[in-house]
C-alpha cells in the first residue's frame, strides 16, 4: 500500500516529465560522434551533428549543447530549423528554449522570400530579427537575378520584413533606391498583376488589378482595364470571411464601351454597361444553412465579352435567396428567386417554401415513408429579347404535395424488391397578367410501381496482367429493373395547367419515379419499365482497390406510349475504361433503336504517363433533331477537341488546345501558350483564333501573362482546362 502510494504521488511529476521537450544529439554518419554527459547537462559533438529539442531540430560539422540553458553553439555547415523557417550560416548560437539567435553571417528561406546578411541577432518568442547589410530576393537559386540590398533588415518571421537604405538591384545592376523598404512575407502578401496584348475586338489592351488584405475578415482586388477599341473599366471585388456568420464575395464592373458592336453585338446598346455579382453562403448552425446569389448585368453580352470564364461557367445567370433548416428527419426550404435581368426568361418564386420528409421507417414497421410538399406565389416573366412571348407574363400562386410509402424487402439474401405507391394533389390559382390563360384548378396524380434490383460478384485473386496493370481481378454484376404507373392525372395538359416546372430538353434519361422527376406542371400517365446492367471490373494498383471498367447501360420500355414517344427510349451506355493508371478512356452514348442511329456520342480519352506531358483528345457528337416534341435539342454538334501540355525543361513549357466542329467543317477555337520560368516568376505568351460564325469575324487574341512565384495569379494547373484565363477573360 505504502509503495502504491508513492506510485500516485509520483505519477504527476512523471507526466510533467514526459510532456516535455527531451534533448537528443546524435552523430549523422558513421564517421562523426556525439556524446552527453547527463550529470553536468554538457553534450559536444563533430564531424556532422544533429540536435533536436522539440519540434526544433539543429545540423552542424560541430556542437557545443548546453542542457540547462538550452544554448547550443555551432560551427560549420550550420542548418536551425523552427517554426518552418530555415536559418544557414557558419557560426550560429542558438538557444533551444528562449528561441535567441545570433549569428556572424546567415542564409534564411522560407517560401517566397529569401534573405541573407551579417550580424544577425533576435529572437523567435517576440518574433523580431535584426540584421545588417542584408539582401532579399523572391528568386529560389544562388545567385538571384533580382535582389534588394540593404543596409538594416528587420524581419518578423512569417509576417512581415523591413529594410533601410535598400536598393534594387537587376543582374547586378542597381537600379532604385529606397530609403525605406517594407514587404509582407506572410500568407496574405500583397500584388498587383497586368496582363497587356492584342484581340480583335478589343483592340490593344492592358488589364492590371492590385490585390490587398485588409485583415483575416477582408480581402479585395481593385481592377483598372483599358481597351484600346472598347475603353477603359474598373471595379472592386471584395471577398469577406466572417467566421460562422459565413463567407462572400462582391465584384462590381463598369466600363464605357466606346464600340458595343465589336464582338457581333447591338451597336444601339447603351454604351454605360455594369456587372453586380454578389455571393454569400453561411451555416451559422449545424442544421441551417443560408445561401444568396445576385448576377445583374445592363446587357446579354457584357459577362460574355470580358468575363468569358464566369459565361462558360454560367450561361444564364440566376438570382436567388435561400434559407434552409434540416432535422433529422425533415427539412424546411424557403426559396425566393426574382427576375433581376429583364433579357432572360425567369421563374420567379416569391418565394417557394418546401417541406422534405426524408425516407423515414414508420415506427417498428417494415414500411417507410418519403413526401414533398411545397407553396408559392410564381411568375413566369419572359425577357424582353423574347420575340415571340415577350410580354406575356402570367403568375398564379400553387400548392403541391406528394405523399409516398415504401415497402422493401430482400427475398433469399440477394433479390432486393422496393414496392411502392403514392399520391400527389396540387392547387393552381387562377392565372393573371397578360398570359393568362388558366383559372382555379386542382389535380390528383396518383403513383405506383417497384425497383428491384440484386448483386452478384466474383472474385479471382489470382488474375495477373502486366500490360493492363492487374492485380487481381473482381467482377461486381448489378441487374435492375424499375417499373413506374402513372394513369392520366384528372387534369394534365399544357393548356390547362400554368406552366412554371415544366419539362426542358436533356441529354440523358430523366427520373420515372416521383418525387425525383420534379417536373411538376408537366405529369402525364405514364406505364414504363427501365432496365439497367451495370458491370464493375475491380482490381489493385498501388494498394488501391481501383475499376478497371465502369460500365452501365439502361433504358426505358413505354407499355402505352406517351406523344412523342416510341415503343423504346434511346438505348444509354455510360462506359469508363482505365487500362492503365496513366490512361483513362470515357464514353457516353445514346442509341435509338426505332432508326437504328447514334443520337448523341461523347468521347474522352486522356495519356497523362509522365509529369512532362499530357494529352486529352475529346469527340461530342449530337444528332440534329427539329422535332415537334417539347423537347427537341434542336441543332446537332460534331465536335472534336484536343489539348496537349508540354514540359520541355526545368524552365519552358508548352500548351495547344484546337476545337473543329467537323458538321460545318470549321476550326472554331485553338490556342496555343509558350510558359518561361523565369527565376521570381513565371511567364506565359498566349496566341488564340476563334471562328466567329454566323457572319461574325473572326476574333485574334495576342495576350502575355506573368505571374509572381510569391503570389501566384492561378493555382497550380487551373489553366489546362481554362485557357482564356491567360487571355483576358
Amino acid at each position: 500500500m505504502i509503495t502504491l502510494a508513492l506510485c500516485v504521488l509520483a505519477l504527476p511529476a512523471a507526466l510533467r516529465a514526459q510532456q516535455r521537450p527531451g534533448w537528443v544529439i546524435e552523430a549523422l554518419d558513421e564517421n562523426g560522434w556525439a556524446e552527453f554527459d547527463f550529470q553536468t547537462g554538457q553534450g559536444r559533438g563533430t564531424n556532422g551533428v544533429l540536435v533536436r529539442y522539440g519540434s526544433a531540430f539543429l545540423t552542424a560539422d560541430q556542437v557545443s549543447v548546453n542542457q540547462q540553458s538550452g544554448e547550443v553553439i555551432a560551427d560549420g555547415n550550420v542548418h536551425v530549423q523552427s517554426e518552418e523557417q530555415m536559418w544557414a550560416g557558419e557560426h550560429i548560437r542558438y538557444n533551444f528554449k528562449t528561441k535567441m539567435i545570433e549569428a556572424e553571417q546567415f542564409r534564411t528561406g522560407r517560401t517566397p522570400v529569401f534573405a541573407e546578411g551579417e550580424g544577425l541577432h533576435g529572437d523567435f518568442t517576440n518574433r523580431v530579427l535584426i540584421a545588417t547589410n542584408g539582401m532579399i530576393t523572391t528568386d529560389d537559386v544562388s545567385e538571384p537575378a533580382f535582389k534588394v540590398r540593404a543596409k538594416y533588415l528587420k524581419i518578423i518571421p512569417g509576417d512581415k520584413l523591413e529594410a533601410r537604405h535598400a536598393t534594387l538591384y537587376v543582374g547586378g545592376v542597381p537600379v532604385f533606391y529606397y530609403p525605406y523598404y517594407s514587404r509582407n512575407i506572410g500568407p496574405h502578401a500583397n500584388n498587383f498583376n497586368f496582363m497587356p496584348g492584342y484581340r480583335t475586338s478589343w483592340g490593344p489592351f492592358l488589364l492590371g488589378n492590385y490585390h490587398f488584405y485588409m485583415g483575416d475578415a477582408l480581402e479585395s482586388t481593385a481592377k483598372v482595364d483599358y481597351r484600346g477599341r472598347r475603353g477603359a473599366g474598373l471595379g472592386p471585388d471584395l471577398n469577406y470571411h466572417l467566421g460562422r456568420w459565413g463567407d462572400g464575395t462582391l465584384k462590381y464592373y463598369y466600363m464605357y464601351d466606346q464600340d458595343p458592336s465589336a464582338d457581333g453585338g447591338d451597336p444601339n446598346m447603351d454604351k454605360n454597361r455594369q456587372r453586380v455579382y454578389f455571393g454569400y453562403q453561411s451555416n451559422p448552425a449545424t442544421n441551417l444553412s443560408v445561401k444568396a446569389l445576385v448576377q445583374y448585368q445592363t446587357d446579354t453580352n457584357i459577362v460574355r465579352e470580358f468575363f468569358e470564364g464566369d459565361y462558360r461557367a454560367d450561361v444564364q445567370p440566376a438570382t436567388y435567396f435561400e434559407v434552409n433548416r434540416f432535422w433529422q428527419n425533415f427539412s424546411v426550404d424557403t426559396y425566393v428567386q426574382p427576375q433581376v435581368n429583364s433579357f432572360l426568361d425567369t421563374i420567379e418564386r416569391l418565394p417557394e417554401v418546401q417541406l422534405n420528409g426524408q425516407r423515414q421507417q414508420l415506427w417498428e414497421t417494415p414500411v417507410y415513408y418519403e413526401s414533398v410538399t411545397s407553396a408559392g406565389y410564381y411568375r413566369h416573366a419572359y425577357g424582353q429579347t423574347n420575340g415571340v412571348y415577350a410580354g406575356l407574363d402570367y403568375e398564379a400562386p400553387r400548392m403541391d404535395t406528394y405523399q409516398k410509402l415504401l415497402l422493401p424487402y430482400t427475398f433469399f439474401d440477394w433479390l432486393n424488391v422496393t414496392p411502392r405507391v403514392g399520391g400527389r394533389y396540387t392547387y393552381y390559382g387562377a392565372t393573371t397578367g397578360p398570359g393568362a390563360t388558366t383559372d382555379d384548378v386542382s389535380r390528383w396524380v396518383f403513383d405506383t410501381g417497384a425497383e428491384v434490383s440484386t448483386k452478384a460478384s466474383r472474385l479471382w485473386p489470382e488474375a495477373q496482367n502486366d500490360f493492363f496493370q492487374v492485380d487481381g481481378l473482381r467482377h461486381i454484376l448489378e441487374p435492375s429493373v424499375n417499373y413506374a404507373y402513372i394513369p392520366n392525372p384528372n387534369v394534365y395538359g399544357t393548356n390547362l395547367v400554368p406552366q412554371f416546372d415544366y419539362q426542358m430538353p436533356s441529354l440523358r434519361l430523366l427520373p420515372i419515379t416521383m418525387p425525383d422527376y420534379n417536373s411538376i406542371d408537366s405529369i402525364e400517365g405514364e406505364n414504363v419499365f427501365r432496365f439497367g446492367l451495370r458491370n464493375k471490373f475491380q482490381t489493385k494498383r498501388e494498394g488501391q482497390v481501383v475499376n478497371l471498367v465502369d460500365w452501365n447501360v439502361y433504358t426505358d420500355w413505354y407499355v402505352n406510349p406517351n406523344t412523342n414517344q416510341t415503343p423504346f427510349s434511346d438505348i444509354y451506355s455510360d462506359l469508363t475504361f482505365k487500362p492503365r493508371s496513366w490512361l483513362t478512356i470515357e464514353s457516353l452514348t445514346r442509341y435509338e433503336i426505332t432508326d437504328g442511329l447514334c443520337r448523341m456520342s461523347l468521347t474522352a480519352v486522356t495519356l497523362h504517363p509522365a509529369d512532362t506531358w499530357s494529352w486529352t483528345l475529346g469527340q461530342f457528337y449530337l444528332r440534329n433533331d427539329y422535332s415537334s416534341s417539347p423537347t427537341a435539342l434542336g441543332q446537332g454538334n460534331n465536335l472534336f477537341i484536343s489539348t496537349i501540355l508540354l514540359r520541355l525543361n526545368e524552365n519552358w513549357g508548352l500548351r495547344a488546345s484546337q476545337r473543329f466542329e467537323a458538321q460545318t467543317g470549321t476550326m472554331q477555337d485553338q490556342a496555343y501558350t509558350i510558359y518561361r520560368d523565369m527565376r521570381s516568376w513565371t511567364a506565359a505568351l498566349s496566341v488564340r483564333l476563334r471562328n466567329g460564325g454566323g457572319g461574325n469575324p473572326n476574333d485574334y487574341t495576342v495576350a502575355f501573362t506573368f505571374s509572381f512565384k510569391a503570389a501566384p495569379r492561378y493555382g497550380r494547373g487551373s489553366d489546362i482546362g481554362t485557357p482564356y484565363w491567360l487571355m483576358g477573360g
